[in-house]
């Protein structure tokens, strides 16, 4: 399709951030997030959000695709080994051949080169929160011409470590500790670390803001803010359950999309690139996993999905399972014999991972798992043998088992990749894997 004139395609500026989840004030979470609860005051926050795995490059490869991990190569982290497969078209460079000036302004996790993801600039600065909001102002201050931009914006916060230097901390014995985690010293003590990072990103969301707003391109321009996967503590980060696949997305564009609105349709960050296509008048390409959710930012039409897949194969250690989830069920499905519980080894070795080690490695995890989320939000229950859900288990788990053999997924023929493979990307570390 022909593209549409610059008037009617905006500038796109994409906020990414690390490890945030739904931990925002604006989603329920007990934490001041001012600037961030603004923004979605102003524009349109999605509630259903999830990532196609909770693990940094495989989530950010299904941002930059529109496909799901196993599809895109992408499976692991990239620093280890992992990349795009070569033939993967990425969000620059659809944006490049639709005339679009793309922009990667500090950190990305999809590639070992930036270059070859397909930005035209690449801003190699620091990526910490106030860092990234000096250099993202900067950039607006320098637009010129005609052509729309397309900046993808790294914030490296919340990442661990939470003890950093130069940031504040919560107050350990006030702060609300997380429902689906025993209330125990060390998990306080991260949390309250957490906390002090959130706010730091927070305070750079309000930078960028007012940046734009300066600049006079905010009436042309979409501001996206939204992260890879949930927080790096045990039971989010790395696992198949909401608060590691359920993630924030916010988009504000003023006279375009009307604000203060929150959308609970079901969406996979797959849909995030044809949606970005769509709204620059590019026709997504009938080989991406996702689609676009443009109509429910326009308030226009718009099919909600039933359900949407989440997967895991590795983070630092080969971790494979396939999940899928409605609105009212979650179904996993784990391969081999995995602990309880995986924890990735930041959160391992930290004081929240030494709190739940013992007992989330000291027994198996079962071959399925089935949760009513309607009455078990907390995902505590696995009701897989309860003959109350026996049809709703064999559903979900027929739906998985055709995703994989719809979409050739490399599981169904045994470990992927093969053990040498694996042992030269894994890294040494004191857990049962």
């Amino acid at each position: 399709m022909p593209s549409p004139s610059h008037n009617s395609r905006p500038n796109i500026v994409f906020v990414i951030c690390h490890d945030l989840g739904q931990y925002i004030g604006a989603l329920g979470a007990p934490i001041e997030t001012p600037n961030i609860d603004a923004l979605a005051g102003d524009g349109v926050l999605f509630s259903n959000y999830a990532c196609t795995a909770a693990s940094c490059s495989p989530s950010r490869g299904s941002i930059m695709t529109g496909r799901y991990p196993h599809n895109n190569g992408l499976v692991g982290l990239a620093h280890i080994g992992w990349e795009i497969g070569a033939n993967e078209v990425t969000t620059p460079m659809y944006l490049n051949r639709a005339g679009y000036s793309t922009n990667l302004i500090a950190h990305q996790h999809e590639h070992n080169e930036a270059a070859r993801l397909g930005y035209q600039n690449i801003n190699p600065c620091k990526h910490d929160a106030r860092t990234v909001a000096d250099n993202v102002c900067e950039f607006f201050n320098t637009v010129d011409g005609d052509e729309p931009f397309f900046i993808s914006a790294g914030i490296g916060e919340p990442h661990r470590p939470y003890e950093v230097e130069g940031y504040d901390r919560d107050d350990e014995a006030t702060l609300e500790v997380l429902p689906y985690l025993p209330d125990r010293p060390g998990i306080r003590e991260d949390l309250a670390g957490l906390h002090g990072l959130i706010w730091r990103l927070d305070e750079a969301v309000g930078t960028m803001r007012q940046g734009l707003a300066d600049s006079g391109l905010e009436d042309n321009t979409v501001f996206v803010f939204t992260t890879d996967h949930g927080i790096a503590m045990p039971r989010a980060k790395g696992t198949c359950y909401d608060p590691g696949i359920m993630t924030s997305l916010i988009w504000r564009w003023p006279g375009h999309f009307e604000g203060g609105r929150v959308q609970n349709e079901l969406l996979t960050n797959c849909d995030t690139l044809p949606t970005i296509l769509d709204l620059a008048g590019v026709q997504p390409p009938d080989c991406l996993d996702g689609r676009s959710y443009l109509g429910l930012l326009d308030q226009d039409d718009y099919e909600p999905r039933e359900d949407i897949f989440a997967e895991m194969t590795w983070h630092d250690k080969y971790n494979p399972m396939r999940a899928v989830r409605t609105n009212d069920f979650k179904y996993v499905r784990n391969f081999g014999d995995r602990p309880l519980v995986y924890l990735p080894y930041d959160i391992y070795q930290a004081p929240a991972g030494q709190e739940m080690k013992d007992e989330f490695y000291a027994s198996r995890r079962p071959e399925e798992e089935l949760y009513d989320l309607a009455k078990d939000p907390l995902e505590m229950n696995n009701v897989i043998d309860d003959p109350v859900y026996a049809d709703t288990a064999w559903t979900l788990r027929t739906r998985v088992q055709n995703w994989m053999v719809e979409s050739n997924d490399p599981l169904l023929y045994g470990d992927w990749p093969p053990a040498k493979l694996q042992r030269e990307r894994g890294q040494e570390r004191p857990t049962d894997n």
